[in-house]
């Protein structure tokens, strides 16, 4: 009863129940108005109401079919066209309000612009260490990696970075906690999610008597997943300490699509020097001091050198949205980097909704991968809630002779997105698609692997939300120490994993035809 009442009267509860008071309120205020204008008509003008009522359903039907129109040809993913349409065919003008409040997922203008300024101010700093020559040397994925530059998503490619690869939090945990004891100039912080526990008040405690040492530290979280994890005015709490705070993209009770842009990205920077992301967030079941699904199996990767300048870039223009001017970022770049004895390149990358970014970097990224594996595809995803392109290249894959693998969770997280997730089992198993469910728990991590030569560990799932609403971020490795350590963690998890066949995929036929169902409205969330 007592957690009862916590989850009743927390920010989230609170929050969510504001939202749906705002929008009944709306439609009761709108249908009101409908209801006393038409009596103030039949009571007023009884010969002309007829009329007025016959030229009102005209108009409406004109803005409807315009509606409809402006949907059709509309600059969007193909998925997210169709229950939009149904939204306005099955509601009226009740759809197209609908649709005119929540289809626009874009910043604000002011965010756009803020965005636009500070892109064009860390441009600058970029691409110092670019190259053909380093396209070149990517060989027959050089390719992938001009895709990727020709967006404001990826900068340049990197040489003379290091890279380590984490198959687990705890190994992460323990070398982030090194490094951070370790920090000389600065420490930056993006994460969605921060959670009172172990291990951010571990992390915090090192950030906290690095501010003493006179390190600047700097911590920027997503408002809405920190929702009843912290404070309200955590914020606050954390600037009281000398720590340099701001939340990413605030909660204001306005019915707006806009609250769908969170910042889901995962990101360290250490001196400018040191990086790291990858799918874990700062709480404690992400290094399996808590246990709600299982084993919780997640990734991470470290840089060190010269590619470690984009992460650092990423955060200060995130960093940056809130302030009125933008900030000098040269003394957060080292003008010169002492050179690695390793080989590679890697070009980190960030995504996010457009028009901030020109294409859909992220799925464009995951596709371009995808199309150019010859041999093996080694995918690790929490959530498979995928579009017909991805899964047109997947099965593409598969019918080249590709040996394309997907480890998915046992244990989920979110039992609706789980149920979507096994709904797209059948189409990919028939089609050559080997599936692992991994069966000690839930699996989080965002990897890709192709040919043993090019990885992708980051931030990005394989779902509407992250390719479409949320700010993300990867980095993409070639020929990298990392990229061999993650082939090798990701053979090691295929062996302890049950792989799915036709008749897994049969199961719960209920479900199934209700997952049908929401697939078709799963873009719009």
């Amino acid at each position: 009863m007592k957690k009862f009442f916590k989850l009743l009267f927390s920010r989230f509860s609170i929050v969510a129940l504001t939202i749906i008071l705002m929008f009944v309120v709306n439609v009761c205020l709108a249908l009101g108005a409908i209801f006393v204008l038409k009596l103030i008509f039949s009571y007023f003008f009884p010969g002309l109401a007829k009329y007025i009522f016959w030229t009102v359903q005209a108009v409406a039907w004109i803005i409807i079919v315009f509606t409809v129109l402006h949907i059709v040809n509309r600059n969007m993913i193909p998925e997210t066209k169709l229950p939009w349409l149904l939204c306005v065919i099955a509601l009226n003008l009740f759809g197209v309000a609908i649709y005119a409040v929540f289809s626009n997922n874009r910043p604000s203008k002011k965010q756009r612009r803020k965005y636009k300024r500070l892109y064009e101010h860390s441009k600058i700093f970029e691409g110092s260490t670019a190259g053909d020559e380093y396209l070149e040397g990517m060989e027959r994925w050089a390719d992938v990696g001009r895709a990727l530059l020709a967006d404001k998503g990826g900068s340049a490619v990197y040489s003379n970075t290091r890279t380590e690869y984490f198959p687990t939090g705890e190994d992460f945990f323990k070398r982030l906690l090194e490094d951070l004891e370790g920090a000389e100039k600065y420490i930056f912080l993006e994460y969605f999610i921060i959670e009172r526990g172990v291990m951010w008040y571990t992390i915090l405690d090192i950030l906290k008597k690095k501010v003493q040492e006179g390190v600047e530290v700097r911590v920027l979280y997503d408002d809405i997943g920190c929702m009843g994890k912290i404070h309200m005015r955590y914020a606050q709490t954390l600037r009281k300490a000398g720590i340099k705070c701001e939340k990413f993209n605030p909660f204001v009770p306005v019915i707006t699509n806009v609250h769908n842009n969170r910042d889901h990205r995962k990101i360290t920077v250490i001196d400018g020097v040191i990086g790291y992301t990858g799918g874990i967030n700062l709480a404690d079941e992400y290094i399996n001091v808590k246990h709600p699904f299982g084993h919780w199996k997640d990734t991470a990767v470290r840089l060190e050198g010269e590619g470690v300048k984009e992460l650092a870039l990423m955060f200060l223009r995130a960093y940056n949205i809130r302030s009125k001017e933008a900030e000098d970022f040269a003394p957060y770049i080292p003008e010169r980097y002492e050179p690695f004895d390793c080989g590679g390149y890697v070009i980190p990358y960030g995504d996010g909704p457009r028009p901030l970014y020109d294409r859909y970097v992220g799925e464009e990224v995951y596709i371009n991968v995808i199309n150019g594996a010859k041999k093996t595809l080694y995918i690790a995803t929490p959530y498979l809630v995928i579009d017909y392109r991805l899964r047109g290249a997947l099965l593409s894959a598969a019918a080249r002779g590709v040996d394309v693998r997907l480890l998915v969770p046992h244990i989920p997280d979110k039992k609706v997105v789980f149920a979507l997730t096994r709904s797209n089992y059948m189409a990919l198993i028939k089609g050559g698609v080997k599936i692992y469910e991994y069966t000690s728990g839930f699996v989080h991590a965002k990897s890709f692997i192709a040919d043993g030569e090019i990885g992708i560990v980051g931030t990005i799932n394989l779902d509407y939300r992250s390719f479409i609403h949320h700010f993300e971020n990867a980095v993409l490795m070639y020929r990298t120490q990392a990229v061999e350590e993650l082939e090798a963690d990701m053979l090691k998890t295929f062996e302890i994993s049950a792989l799915q066949t036709e008749e897994d995929a049969k199961k719960n036929v209920v479900w199934r035809g209700v997952c049908e169902i929401a697939k078709v409205f799963a873009p719009l969330f």
